[in-house]
């Protein structure tokens, strides 16, 4: 149950575990636990960064790679670019500021490489070409065995994998937002992917939970909506659109037996390009509930019906 990462030779299981409420939302004994089932239900993709939890994600999961679970078993990916200082979003993807990142998150990781390291987003503040070749760096120091970017536009991700072909070094991933209630990436950049051979890592395709139909009758206590860490993290998917786009999740679950999440989780792992959904959870029942999506293929009736109420 293993996808290759585009056409790099790197394989991933098509559901991802993603860290970025751990240190918060999420804490070490609750991480754990949720590593293991993850691990224990075949999954070997870990998705964190730099700047999660102000650095507690990545310190967090170092922790359970020294002492719970063995390092071999996982695909590791970080990201670099992105750090908050007392509340405010600093974004710098100088080739200086990518170099000392990646060497803290080595450290917090306690590992000597990963297996991915992405540039967290697209910068006009930094050349393109002096971004990339921190990627470069990584690649041939060894402290990243593949390498690729997130949150690039389909221009932006054609152009980093051509320079980057200059130096033998393919681009091998894009993460992007996609779920149901975010379709964008259809318009660019999965083409782009198909053409140049980079595989598609989508975070939040759960459209930042409504997708669950959590908020369907409004807004729950303990979700990220109600969060003080994720303030405003789920308000612009709480329009009609993406209710009606819910409603129509819920109603396919219902008859098929299934969750609302592993409808959503199994649509959008389909896409064309897709390698794997990134599912971040704040229990263990929710996770176990994602990993079902794994064994779900949707009948063509339904995906053709809900590509049409979320186009």
């Amino acid at each position: 149950m293993r996808r290759r990462l585009g056409t790099s030779g790197l394989s991933v299981t098509p559901l991802a575990l993603g860290t970025m409420t751990w240190g918060n939302a999420v804490d070490r004994h609750d991480a754990g636990d949720h590593l293991r089932a993850f691990l224990d239900a075949g999954g070997n993709l870990v998705d964190t960064a730099y700047g999660y939890g102000g650095g507690e994600s990545e310190t967090i999961l170092g922790e359970l790679l020294d002492d719970t679970v063995d390092r071999s078993d996982l695909v590791l990916c970080t990201k670099s670019g992105i750090s908050r200082s007392g509340g405010t979003r600093r974004v710098d993807v100088s080739r200086r500021a990518l170099m000392g990142q990646l060497e803290t998150s080595l450290a917090r990781l306690r590992t000597d490489h990963v297996d991915l390291w992405l540039v967290h987003t697209w910068s006009d503040e930094v050349p393109l070409t002096e971004t990339l070749s921190a990627l470069e760096w990584a690649a041939a120091s060894g402290r990243a065995r593949y390498v690729g970017v997130s949150n690039y536009s389909g221009w932006q991700s054609a152009r980093a994998a051509s320079l980057l072909e200059q130096s033998r070094v393919p681009l091998v991933a894009n993460e992007v937002q996609y779920s149901l209630v975010c379709r964008s990436p259809e318009d660019e950049v999965a083409p782009a992917a198909e053409a140049l051979g980079f595989g598609l890592l989508a975070w939040s395709p759960l459209g930042r939970g409504v997708l669950t139909g959590k908020y369907r009758n409004g807004i729950p206590s303990g979700s990220r909506a109600a969060s003080d860490h994720f303030p405003g993290f789920v308000d612009r998917f709480l329009d009609q659109h993406s209710v009606q786009v819910a409603e129509a999740v819920t109603m396919a679950a219902r008859g098929l037996g299934v969750s609302a999440a592993q409808v959503a989780l199994s649509w959008v792992r389909d896409r064309p390009a897709v390698a794997a959904p990134i599912v971040g959870v704040r229990t263990t029942s929710q996770l176990r509930a994602a990993l079902g999506s794994l064994d779900l293929v949707l009948p063509d009736e339904i995906v053709s019906a809900l590509d049409d109420v979320s186009a």
